[in-house]
């Protein structure tokens, strides 16, 4: 019945109605009338002005229907019913004027969640209602209302506290149906615009949204999680949420909210971890990378409050599923955070299950097939290396340092530039000599089993670095050195890796000798534990990446020439860099030495105090001797290494820090091998265990196997030099006879690879002769496998029996006759390109280590034509163009200014004889006064192939130069008369310009 007097939009509201009489009798529907309802929901269309009219009477009647309802009254609960269906119609109808009917909608929608919260069906209307609101709103009034925005906030976390509802006293069927509903408004949120469009209110609504989604996916097992997944991936969000945001607002469709009809089954728990996925999924879709780390910083939020950390497995399978979900070119924002959040706690004094899940989370994320690009990987494995040292200052037991070295190593699974891995090698390699050289000290004391551990575990993660780099490489069968490669390499498998594997090569560059040269030293360390550690690095680098520029082997392991692979020009490139020094074989120089030390001396370790020559020391048979307390103590004012040390401490050090770290590991490795002893006695007896001679055995092997052309040149003299000082004496005791004779048959065993390798039969027969010889052969301790990038537990070393006496056997062999005919091989001499007589005479060269470590360091050499300074052109263009050539001229132009050395050279007439390239006829090159590129040492013996000086052009000092150079220096050093057209200006225009004043007053 209409009164008189009402207004026009309150009597189109009554009329959507149903009579009093059929209000519980309109069920379960609830609907109103639908010819009332197009006349009503048409008049708000051509009204907008309207709208607030309407609006404003239908939340009257929520408010009022709500109360009554919430005592009981079921005529209330079926008119707000059918008053939020209306509610739902005019959204749907007036979509293009959405922003007039938020404020009454949502202070609607909020009133009933509050009011009846438990009534499914009431909250179910109520999110279908939220749901339409989403869908059609632009989101501008969020954050600029506040009216509309504390009423959707209070709306979001209703939904979200349904979502992820919990407790034993209520039915599993109804908590499922509870979090369906609030899950299906909140991925209305995530598909809408209200959610991204204000920058200030995405991190507030995404706190609210993020443990509904989280929740149901950690309620689940992971099998579950994977079938469920793999439903969401092949059947998606439907193209109306996943694409709505792109299309005008009169093509966008509303989801339909329903509750779940009883007597059917009920949904389960995977149901709701589907909804939960196909939400956080739309989610991270939507987001860019500021947004991806305020997702990911809500996560961590959210497993805090829960302690969802304990559930490791669940940690891990959503830290992958969230970056693959994320935008391509905003996903290393997901690792960045991961990496954040870990560094955060790194001083804790114990490691709690947020550490121990956040580095497996890095862990997966980087072993996974998923891309990363735009990832700063050197910023990453820099906080790695930071953490990890941190964490063993605090305890170097600590549970945390083996997941870190599989997240350091599992970076070499993203490759994204050549040089990606040369690099990340680069920085470990740093930070190794950095602590090898200060230690790694709390500020008070050094500790010594800290600075092992620190070593031990970069040394991991640098080999399983390079090794996940290689995973996926694909094997040519055309090559058979590169296949012998492949299989050795991929013998022992990333442990971490998942069995879904990036499917594309990495194409890197092999990590170069020059890096890796900085690590030697560390098979001489104090610490056994670090020197097992680093000789089974040592021989996967050489197997797997040292470059190996004309050496190759045959299946059956025999070194052969391949004249149509290699040619004559090929050939003496490749010696050219072996005799004169190349990356590689300056590395081996060094190795070599390093392995005579080690297998000599009686001091090893950096921070060791050499003895002095003459004195005798009885060192310990396991490597472990006393350090320098002087040098000991030094630490480095760097905070990458020395963490926490006080001002005090490093105030102490700043003298033993002022000196670089390369130089003082050069000037106390040049120290100790010039203690090293020449011949082993009960004086100079050397501390090396056992296993240190197994672990040499597998080094040499490991050479000469992969590098036999550079090894026999290099390798050669060093084992002439061990085998005289395995010479006893009749005075020698008992312990020092069974070193030598452990020496002795380490030697034949070498000696018998390079046979071998050589197929040089009278190498081989002396080798085995000698070796049948002995009554009983020593078992050396094989080097330990190490899986690459796995920290395994610090290994022992086996030390000598004491039980033997003096008279053991010595496998004996003559060592002039395995020379000769290692040189008369004709293998050697077409590999080397050398007659007999030079290989003599540069394998019978006197071999010492101070020697070999001078070879092998970088010196810059005199001579033009070998100076890496000077461009290629420069190098070959006074050798080729005989002519005069004024653009050749223009090669030697230089930014330096013209000084009195010029002048002197111009009177002298070395003016064209200083720059070739300014000559007018075709220069000679000259040795004279030039060093030779092979002297490296002061022996005669060292230079196989002397140069004699030789005068290209008279040296008259008393010749007067051109006097064209001279005027034309003189010119230009403003002295002269000055040429306007000269493009050279003087050194001091400002001076002459006050001269020539003073001189015309």
């Amino acid at each position: 019945m209409h009164f008189p007097f009402t207004p026009n939009h309150v009597q189109l509201i009554a009329a959507c109605y149903p009579p009093n009489a059929n209000l519980l009798t309109s069920g379960p529907d609830y609907r109103p009338n639908s010819q009332e309802l197009s006349r009503l929901t048409y008049y708000a269309s051509n009204r907008p002005g309207k709208i607030n009219k309407l609006t404003s009477e239908l939340e009257r009647r929520v408010r009022v229907d709500c109360k009554k309802a919430q005592a009981g009254n079921l005529r209330a609960r079926a008119t707000l019913l059918i008053t939020l269906a209306i509610l739902k119609a005019l959204a749907t109808e007036c979509r293009r004027d959405i922003s007039l009917l938020s404020s009454s909608l949502l202070g609607s929608i909020s009133v009933t969640l509050s009011s009846l919260t438990e009534d499914l069906e009431v909250v179910a209307r109520a999110a279908s209602v939220f749901s339409a609101w989403t869908t059609y709103t632009d989101g501008h009034l969020i954050g600029a209302d506040r009216y509309v925005t504390e009423e959707h906030s209070s709306c979001l976390q209703v939904f979200s506290r349904m979502g992820r509802i919990d407790g034993s006293s209520i039915d599993h069927e109804v908590r499922n149906r509870t979090r369906l509903l609030g899950l299906s408004a909140v991925l209305g949120v995530v598909a809408s615009d209200v959610l991204y469009y204000s920058s200030t209110q995405f991190l507030p609504q995404i706190t609210t949204l993020i443990p509904a989604l989280i929740i149901p996916l950690l309620n689940v097992d992971i099998s579950t999680l994977e079938h469920e997944f793999s439903g969401v991936k092949d059947q998606p969000t439907s193209p109306y949420l996943s694409g709505f945001r792109d299309r005008p607002a009169v093509e966008r469709r509303a989801a339909s909210i329903h509750l779940h009809v009883d007597g059917d089954k009920g949904p389960s728990s995977g149901d709701v971890a589907n909804t939960a996925l196909r939400a956080l999924s739309l989610l991270l879709e939507h987001s860019n990378a500021n947004q991806a780390g305020i997702i990911i910083r809500a996560v961590f939020d959210c497993l805090d409050d829960i302690g969802g950390w304990q559930k490791t497995e669940h940690c891990q399978w959503l830290a992958v599923k969230i970056a693959d979900w994320t935008q391509y070119q905003y996903r290393y924002a997901i690792p960045s955070r991961l990496v954040e959040a870990l560094v955060e706690g790194q001083d804790a004094p114990q490691c709690s299950p947020r550490h121990v899940a956040l580095a497996a989370m890095i862990k997966t994320v980087f072993t996974s097939p998923t891309p990363l690009v735009n990832l700063s990987t050197s910023d990453i494995i820099s906080s790695l290396i930071t953490l990890t040292l941190r964490r063993i200052l605090i305890d170097t037991e600590d549970p945390l340092l083996p997941t870190l070295v599989e997240c350091i190593s599992s970076l070499g699974t993203h490759v994204y530039y050549a040089d990606q891995i040369q690099d990340l090698a680069g920085e470990l390699v740093s930070r190794l000599s950095l602590i090898e050289t200060s230690g790694l000290g709390n500020g008070k004391t050094p500790s010594d089993n800290a600075r092992a551990q620190a070593v031990r575990c970069l040394l991991a993660a640098l080999q399983g670095l390079i090794h996940a780099a290689d995973i996926h490489e694909p094997i040519r069968e055309d090559n058979v050195e590169e296949t012998r490669l492949r299989k050795t390499a991929t013998v022992v498998s990333a442990p971490t890796a998942p069995s879904d594997h990036h499917a594309k090569p990495s194409r890197r560059t092999k990590v170069p000798p020059e890096v890796w040269h900085e690590t030697l030293t560390l098979l001489c360390d104090a610490q056994y534990g670090v020197r097992v550690d680093y000789a089974a690095a040592l021989v996967s680098y050489i197997k797997n990446e040292i470059p190996t520029f004309g050496e190759y082997v045959d299946v059956d392991g025999v070194r052969r020439t391949r004249p149509l692979a290699e040619g004559p020009t090929r050939q003496a490139s490749t010696m050219t860099g072996i005799l004169y020094g190349d990356s590689t074989t300056r590395l081996l120089n060094a190795l070599h030495a390093d392995i005579y030390l080690l297998a000599t001396s009686s001091v090893l370790g950096i921070n060791a105090n050499p003895p002095c020559s003459g004195s005798s020391s009885v060192p310990e048979t396991n490597g472990h001797t006393p350090t320098d307390p002087a040098e000991g103590s030094a630490q480095t004012a760097d905070d990458s290494v020395n963490l926490d040390s006080p001002p005090a401490s490093r105030d102490n050090s700043r003298r033993s820090t002022a000196v670089p770290p390369r130089t003082r590991k050069t000037s106390v490795m040049l120290r100790l091998m010039q203690n090293a002893p020449r011949r082993l006695s009960a004086s100079a007896n050397a501390s090396a265990s056992l296993s240190d001679y197994g672990n040499i055995l597998a080094i040499l092997t490991a050479v000469h196997e992969n590098l036999p052309v550079r090894a026999i040149l290099t390798g050669v003299p060093m084992l002439l030099a061990l085998d005289g000082a395995c010479q006893p004496d009749a005075a020698t005791d008992p312990i020092v006879v069974q070193r030598i004779r452990v020496l002795k048959e380490l030697l034949a065993r070498v000696w018998l690879v390079v046979g071998r390798v050589w197929s040089c039969p009278e190498v081989t027969d002396a080798a085995e002769k000698a070796l049948s010889s002995q009554r009983s052969t020593t078992n050396l301790p094989e080097l330990p496998e190490r899986q690459p990038g796995v920290l395994s537990d610090p290994a022992e070393p086996v030390p000598f029996d004491n039980g033997l006496g003096a008279d053991v056997q010595m496998p004996t062999w003559d060592s002039e006759a395995l020379l000769m005919a290692i040189v008369s091989n004709s293998n050697v001499q077409n590999a080397t390109g050398l007659d007999r007589q030079v290989l003599l005479r540069r394998l019978a060269a006197q071999w010492t280590p101070e020697s070999a470590y001078k070879e092998s360091l970088e010196i810059q050499t005199s001579y033009d034509g070998f100076n890496d300074s000077i461009s290629p052109l420069r190098k070959v263009a006074p050798a080729l163009m005989h002519i005069d050539n004024v653009s050749l001229q223009s090669l030697a132009r230089s930014s330096r200014g013209v000084g009195v050395t010029d002048l002197r050279e111009a009177l002298e007439g070395r003016r064209s004889m200083s720059n070739p390239n300014l000559s007018n006829r075709a220069p000679s090159l000259s040795t004279l006064e030039h060093t030779s590129i092979l002297a490296h040492g002061d022996s005669p013996q060292h230079h196989p192939h002397p140069l004699k000086p030789v005068r290209s052009r008279p040296q008259s000092r008393n010749k007067l130069g051109n006097p064209n150079d001279v005027r034309d220096v003189l010119n230009k050093l403003g002295i002269g008369k000055q040429n306007g057209a000269s493009m050279l200006k003087s050194s001091f225009p400002i001076l002459q310009k006050s001269e020539q004043k003073y001189a015309n007053l």
